[in-house]
């Protein structure tokens, strides 16, 4: 990796610390539902690019965040305001039961989808009867 390279990251990690320390930050809204073979969580993240998405598994904890264009947002001149403004961050615990190498998540439209692939312990099984 070359200098310039390992600047810019530097640089972006600090963007995102000092957004979570010094930005309001918000939870977004989610649903959870269950196929056979997954737990599906949505999350609405709207006004967040997909490459202001951070998605990170950190031990048993799945983290979320979301960062708008703070600045310009609260400094708007808005005549009505219903909003609340902020980053958006979430943590989920996740249960033993899910396979972390497994788990796919995709965003579209402001929705982030994160596919959570259950175990082979805790799927149905049939057990055949001789």
């Amino acid at each position: 990796m070359t200098e310039n390279n390992e600047l810019i990251k530097v640089e972006e990690k600090q963007d995102w610390e000092e957004a979570l320390e010094k930005e309001n930050l918000i939870s977004p809204l989610v649903n959870v539902f269950e196929t056979e073979d997954d737990f599906i969580l949505s999350a609405n993240l709207p006004g967040v690019e997909r490459k202001n998405i951070k998605l990170k598994l950190e031990g048993q904890n799945l983290i979320i965040i979301g960062k708008i264009d703070y600045q310009s947002k609260i400094n708007r001149n808005y005549i009505l305001q219903e909003s609340e403004i902020g980053n958006y961050y979430r943590s989920f615990k996740i249960a033993d039961t899910i396979d972390t190498s497994k788990i796919e998540a995709k965003y579209d439209n402001g929705q982030l989808l994160i596919k959570l692939a259950k175990s082979e312990k805790i799927k149905p099984k049939t057990i055949k009867i001789k």
